[in-house]
Parts: C-alpha cells; sequence; structure tokens
C-alpha cells in the first residue's frame, strides 16, 4: 500500500469527516478526549466537530492524516502535549522534558492490520523532530495485559517503532517515549 501522510489542515478537513464519518470516530469523540476528557461523552457530537473543526481551523495542524490515492485511510492525532489539557492534567508526567504526544489514531474499516499505525508512528517522529519537540510520548494497551479495544496503539507497534516504557498510569497502559534529540528511544 502506498500511503501519502499529510497535516491535517482546514482544506484537508472534508476528508477527515469522510473517514470519521457522521458519528465522529469513536463515539462522537471527534478527538476531544484527550483535551477535556469524558466530558466528551455529555455533549452532542456536533458539539464536539464543530470544536476540533476549530482547531483545526486555528491550526497549527492537530495531526496526520493518511491518504491512500484521494482515500483518506487513517488519522493520528500528534500535537504538543499541552495542548491536550485533560492528558496534561490526569496523565503522570514523567518528567520536565518538552515533549508531544501521540494520543490516538483512527484507521478506516477495511484498512485496518495493513501497516498504517505504524506508517502514521514514522510520520509522527519526523513531524515532531523538524517542529523541535525533544521526545516523543504516546500511551498505548498492553494487549498482553488487556484485551480491551483501543484508539490509542497497541505496545507493540510502538516498541517496533523504537519507542520505551518509562512509566505506566496503570499495568496495561504505559506511557511509552522516542527521544528524538538523540534519534533513539529513551
Amino acid at each position: 500500500m502506498k500511503l501519502s501522510i499529510r497535516p491535517l489542515t482546514p482544506d484537508l478537513w472534508p476528508a477527515l469527516e469522510d473517514l470519521f464519518g457522521e458519528r465522529g470516530a469513536c463515539n462522537g469523540c471527534w478527538c476531544m478526549y484527550w483535551r477535556i476528557g469524558s466530558a466528551y461523552l455529555k455533549q452532542a457530537s456536533e458539539i464536539n466537530r464543530k470544536k476540533f473543526r476549530a482547531i483545526v481551523n486555528h491550526g497549527p495542524p492537530p495531526g496526520l492524516i493518511a491518504f491512500e490515492d484521494e482515500l483518506a485511510v487513517g488519522w493520528c492525532q500528534l500535537t504538543p502535549r499541552e495542548a491536550l489539557a485533560w492528558l496534561d492534567r490526569s496523565w503522570v508526567r514523567v518528567d520536565d522534558v518538552q515533549v508531544w504526544s501521540i494520543s490516538c489514531f483512527y484507521i478506516r474499516k477495511g484498512y485496518r492490520r495493513r501497516g498504517i499505525t505504524g506508517a502514521l508512528i514514522d510520520a509522527s517522529v519526523k513531524t515532531a523532530r523538524a517542529a523541535g519537540a525533544a521526545a516523543l510520548e504516546a500511551y498505548p494497551l498492553d494487549r498482553t495485559l488487556s484485551p480491551s479495544s483501543t484508539g490509542t496503539g497497541f505496545v507493540s507497534t510502538f516498541k517496533r517503532a523504537g519507542f520505551k516504557v518509562v512509566a505506566h498510569r496503570t499495568a496495561p497502559r504505559p506511557i511509552m517515549r522516542f527521544d528524538l534529540r538523540k534519534g533513539k528511544s529513551v
């Protein structure tokens, strides 16, 4: 599969809407969970959509969108950790290093298990490094400890990309990091 991965800019909003569908991906989240926590469930999906669209319109791009030809097939929220208020407030900070966060993925049905998540992780490393971030964090699920499904990716995928566990929020939810200053995992 030949993918092109681009930052989500306002001109690509229709492609994201098509990818997420009417419901807004995961239960109408529209990538608001890591910004406002479970409060996204208390407001209508349309409100989440409007708030996320405002974030996209205001910039900088809040993530990356993967295309096969002109079809959006994958999404990765990628942003400085501070832009994700709920995450920054609720999850352990490992240290004071200026990090960017990969907080969630959404892959189109029919395209899952085809390497899109790995391609988005690789593009995220390059994007965060180019932006001057010191490290890139992720909050995946350890499938060996929980059978749950996840929109945050799996530990095994991040390990293959060179990320290392640096802390745990809970046993199945580690904080993984890639040190961008050295080009190696922490």
